[in-house]
Order: structure tokens, then C-alpha cells, then sequence
């Protein structure tokens, strides 16, 4: 079963895969016609047809259903309030055929018309619809439903008001693609499924559609902090990577992010905000970090925990492994880290060292909110198995360890492939430059980034992965085969812009 946020997506990314909305719209209406004229064979028909989308579709119904037989279309506000581009030019088309558009008419003419009708189709609203009905489809509804008794009624994907206090209740619905969420023959008479041609790939693979449905904007009164904050527990044998980790959260769109990490990469920061040989962009954007420095000088250890168990009060999600090495004391540090976060509900992206130590320590990860970012090596690490060549069978080993584990898992490879162990997608947008060092410390950070935004784990992978592999190709364009990690991190904001 689908739900409105669902069908959104499949639409979305039916596009970014080659199938256009209109398309979809067009098989949607034609699959309705068909389906009443085969099952009613009517000698008139009227098609109520609202605003939006769901109301095109209605559009495109008459206008086959006009080839075999007398068409009334009934548009519920005036045409220049139709809201959707495509709505619109399938309305015009209208004016090319045999069909009588009738406006929001007084009650004596609609139940004339009712009652001079053998089917009416009802495509005032679909999914997504929030709140009780308001007029004139709350009359409307109202009406239909007294006077059905004169006529077969047919809804549009989903009844208007379905959901709702106020719903009609058709002798048959003919829905799109699949069920959507609640629907039964109670709610909706019987029920018809129409492919409309979504792709397989819309299907199987992330695309825009998660990142535009699924990405929290700001909301107008928010204040600092409201958007996100993260925590980047990092470095040590490696400077780069933690640094990477919290430069793509900041740029993901979250509002701070603190970077705690040993004295050797804290002074490798501050040397770099003052380095004359660092571009000024790059040291601007050092700048938007909170350094904290742990105790040692190149490893995160266990008394390092009193100081965190402090920043876990102010942060959203920790992303802990970029850089971080595997020093013994660092394991155990890393093990009592997640345990902090379990206890003050702190939500955690488990990357590079860290997954073998959660690999070795699995009890670890119960209860706790955690995305786990391995490439095929690492999953060796996590999981003491091997994931296979095909990508079918890999998607199988993903999932069922999500699920044994009770994490989302994004594994790094070829294909990408998130997993919460109940759904699965791939992801199949990057570059093979993109396997320079430092684009998985990126990953982490956006996945970081979403998360502390309150994007749910499963959407956080989907969106993550979507967004980094897009930024990546964006940098490629620019940079070639000398693209590096931070070139990627700087193309973030521009795929936002582009999908938001």
C-alpha cells in the first residue's frame, strides 16, 4: 500500500527516470475511461473534476470517454483557479472534443444532471488531502451521496474525503499503481488497479522524489539549533576525515555542528583558518565549526566521555568513526560513546572504525536510533559475512541484517543499497571518480546532517545517498578526475537548490 507521500515520490522519480508526469496522467485518465466503459457501457456520463492533479486525470477521462459516449465534465471552481500546469493543458484539450463543461452550478442543475447520468466519475481530490473538507466539496460530497441511488459513482484513485469525517462512497474505485494506505472494498467499493506506466526504476531506486518530499525546510520563527545540530566524534591517525564529516553536515543544511577530536586534528583546523595557503572559502567555512579538543593527542579515549557526555545534551545525532583508528582504548571509548547516546536518546550515524567495533559488540546497537555506513569490507566487519557480487541477493544479505540488527544499514558500493530491514532501495547516482578518498567520510556527514534534521534513518540513507552521489557528479562536471572530497562537499548546496 502506498501512502500520499509514496505516490509523490514515484511521480517525482518517474520523471528524473524518463517517464513524464503527463504520461502518467494520460495512461491514469485513459485507464479510468476504459475501465467504465467496459464494465457500465454508459450512455452519459459526468465527471466531477477538481483543481489539482487528480482533477487532470479526470480531464483526460472525459476526453476518452467522449469518443463512445455523451460527456459532462463539472469543474468545481472557476478554470483560472486550476493549481497544476498539466491539470490545465488537459482541461483546454477538453475544448477540442465533445465534452459540456458545466461550472460549480446550483443544486436543481447538478441533480438534474445526476440524474440524467449512467456513471459519474468523481476527481475532485486525491491524496494528500489535510484537514476535513471545506466547499463546495463538502456540498458536493454531500449530494453525490444522497443521489447515488440514480447512478453508478466511480472515484479517481482514491474517494474525495477519503480519511476523512466526510467521504464518498463510490460503487468502484479505480486506483493507480497500487493500493493506497487504508483502502478496502468497504471504503471504496471494488477496487481497480491501472498500471500507468511508472518505471521499474522509479521502483527500485532512490531519486529526487525522497529529497523533495522528505528534506525538512525551515520553518519561518525557527531559531538556531531548531534545524539540527550534530556532533562529529573523529580523527586521530587521520586528519581529513572528521573534518570532511562535519563540513558536508554544515552544508546539508543542519545549523551547528561541533567537531570533537584529538588535539592533532584541532590544531591541523586552526592551522589551516590561518594558513595563507588555504583557499579563503575553505577557511571561512572552518570557521562555522565548533572545535573541541579531546584529552590525547592522537586518540579518542574513554575520559574523553565526560566531555561528550556533555555535548550529548545539545546535539541531535553523533557521527562517530571518521578517522578514528583502532586503538584498543579507542574501541572501548567508542563502545561506552553509543551507550551515552542510548541512554540520552541521541541518534547516531556508525561510520568507518566504529562499525567494526558495534561488529564485535552488536548488543551495543540495541534500542539505539542508528544508521550504520559500511562499504563491502566493512560489512564483513558488522556482520561476519561476505555480501554477494549480484545485486538482488546483496539486497536480500542488507536486509536481513538491518533487520537482525535494528539499524538501517547503507551499504557503499557500485549500487548503494539502504536498507531498514523492512524496505529497501538502491541508489545508483554517483561517479567512479567518486571512489577518491573522503567521499564515505562526506556520506556520513549528510547522513548526519538529515538525521539531526529528524528525517527518519530508512530516508536519511535514501536522501543521503541521493544527495552526495548528485553533488559528486556535479564536481566531476567541474573538476574531472582530479575531483577531490571537498569539491563534492561544495557542490551540496547546489543539488538542494536544484531538487527543493
Amino acid at each position: 500500500m502506498l501512502t500520499a507521500k509514496d505516490v509523490k515520490v514515484l511521480d517525482l522519480n518517474s520523471e528524473f527516470f524518463g517517464v513524464s508526469t503527463e504520461t502518467l496522467m494520460e495512461n491514469a485518465g485513459k485507464g479510468v475511461a476504459d475501465f467504465v466503459f467496459k464494465k457500465y457501457k454508459p450512455r452519459v456520463v459526468t465527471v466531477f473534476c477538481g483543481l489539482g492533479n487528480n482533477g487532470g486525470d479526470g480531464f483526460v477521462a472525459a476526453r476518452y470517454l467522449s469518443r463512445h459516449c455523451r460527456c459532462n465534465v463539472v469543474l468545481m471552481k472557476d478554470p483560472s483557479e486550476i493549481k497544476t500546469s498539466l491539470a490545465r493543458k488537459n482541461f483546454e484539450r477538453l475544448k477540442d472534443v465533445n465534452v459540456i463543461i458545466y461550472g460549480n452550478e446550483d443544486e436543481k442543475t447538478l441533480v438534474d444532471l445526476l440524474r440524467n447520468s449512467d456513471v459519474v466519475l468523481d476527481a475532485m481530490l486525491g491524496v494528500g488531502l489535510s484537514g476535513e473538507l471545506r466547499e463546495p466539496y463538502k456540498s458536493c460530497v454531500e449530494l453525490l451521496n444522497r443521489e447515488k441511488k440514480n447512478f453508478s459513482l466511480v472515484s479517481v484513485d482514491i474517494p474525495t474525503g477519503f480519511g476523512t469525517s466526510l467521504s464518498l462512497h463510490p460503487d468502484a474505485t479505480v486506483t493507480f499503481h497500487d493500493l493506497k494506505e487504508g483502502m478496502n472494498r468497504e471504503n471504496c467499493g471494488e477496487i481497480e488497479v491501472v498500471d500507468i506506466g511508472i518505471p521499474e526504476e522509479a521502483k527500485v531506486y532512490v531519486g529526487p522524489g525522497e529529497l523533495k518530499v522528505y528534506y525538512p525546510r525551515n520553518k519561518s520563527g525557527s531559531h538556531k539549533g531548531d534545524n539540527g545540530v550534530v556532533l562529529v566524534v573523529g580523527g586521530g591517525p587521520y586528519v581529513g576525515a572528521p573534518v570532511l564529516s562535519a563540513l558536508a553536515a554544515l552544508r546539508t543544511g543542519v545549523d551547528l555542528v561541533y567537531l570533537a577530536t584529538p588535539k592533532r586534528v584541532a590544531e591541523a583546523v586552526y592551522s589551516l583558518n590561518t594558513n595563507e595557503g588555504v583557499s579563503r572559502k575553505h577557511a571561512l567555512l572552518l570557521l562555522n565549526l565548533i572545535v573541541e579538543e579531546l584529552s590525547e593527542k592522537d586518540r579518542f579515549v574513554t575520559k574523553d566521555l565526560n566531555l561528550l557526555s556533555g555535548l550529548l545534551d545539545k546535539v541531535d545525532t553523533v557521527v562517530v568513526g571518521p578517522g578514528l583508528g583502532k586503538h584498543d582504548e579507542t574501541k572501548e571509548a567508542v563502545k561506552k560513546l553509543l551507550s551515552l547516546c542510548r541512554e540520552k536518546n541521541v541518534s547516531c550515524v556508525i561510520d568507518a572504525d566504529a562499525i567494526g567495533v558495534v561488529g564485535s559488540n552488536r548488543e551495543i546497537l540495541k534500542d539505539l536510533e542508528a544508521v550504520v555506513t559500511p562499504h563491502r569490507g566493512e560489512f564483513i566487519r558488522l556482520t561476519g559475512e561476505k555480501v554477494p557480487d549480484d545485486t538482488e541477493d546483496a539486497e536480500k544479505i542488507v536486509k536481513e541484517w538491518a533487520k537482525k540488527l535494528g539499524v538501517t544499514i547503507v551499504l557503499k558500493s557500485s549500487e548503494d543499497i539502504i536498507s531498514d530491514g523492512v524496505r529497501v532501495k538502491r541508489n545508483m547516482v554517483h561517479h567512479p571518480a567518486m571512489t577518491v578518498g573522503g567521499t564515505g567520510d562526506v556520506l556520513a556527514g549528510v547522513v548526519g546532517g538529515l538525521l539531526s534534521k529528524k528525517v527518519s534513518p530508512f530516508f536519511t540513507g535514501c536522501i543521503g545517498t541521493f544527495l552526495n552521489g548528485s553533488a559528486g557528479l556535479k564536481a566531476f562536471e567541474k573538476k574531472s578526475y582530479g575531483v577531490v572530497a571537498t569539491d563534492v562537499v561544495e557542490e551540496i548546496p547546489l543539488v538542494l537548490k536544484q531538487f527543493l
